[in-house]
């Protein structure tokens, strides 16, 4: 039996740039995705001092995590986003690209997006967090 995902913004919440207050997960299997870093595949990091080349890596690198447990943005039902910093513009930036972005998708579900002062590999400034419904 394949999940079955309801997404739901009630009426009497605020509207949304993009993604679901709530998102309902009914049956099947959940993946819990490492957070997804700027880090090439020798564990380089990428594009130090650039948020966009740093959000691209972190969306190709989570697009190949999901790819290897047989799923797509769209089976997506949480996502954490860390920026480092608490300039508003670009965590609004941040979440502009990540959301154009190839895994853009997974952004549409119940969506957390913070700024942090720091991140575990010296120079991030981005991390991105998933949890997936597995399509059977």
């Amino acid at each position: 039996m394949s999940a079955k995902i309801t997404r739901i913004n009630p009426d009497e919440l605020h509207e949304t740039p993009g993604y679901h207050h709530i998102t309902v997960v009914e049956a099947g299997r959940t993946a819990y995705l490492a957070g997804q870093c700027p880090l090439d595949l020798h564990g380089s990091l990428v594009g130090r001092g650039s948020l966009d080349r740093q959000i691209d890596q972190v969306a190709a690198n989570a697009l190949t995590a999901l790819a290897a447990v047989g799923a797509q943005p769209q089976h997506v039902v949480r996502s954490v986003i860390y920026v480092c910093g608490d300039d508003s513009d670009a965590l609004g930036a941040a979440w502009r690209r990540l959301t154009s972005s190839v895994i853009g998708p997974a952004f549409t579900t119940a969506s957390t997006l913070l700024g942090v002062a720091q991140l575990g590999f010296g120079g991030q400034l981005i991390e991105v967090d998933l949890t997936v419904a597995l399509p059977d």
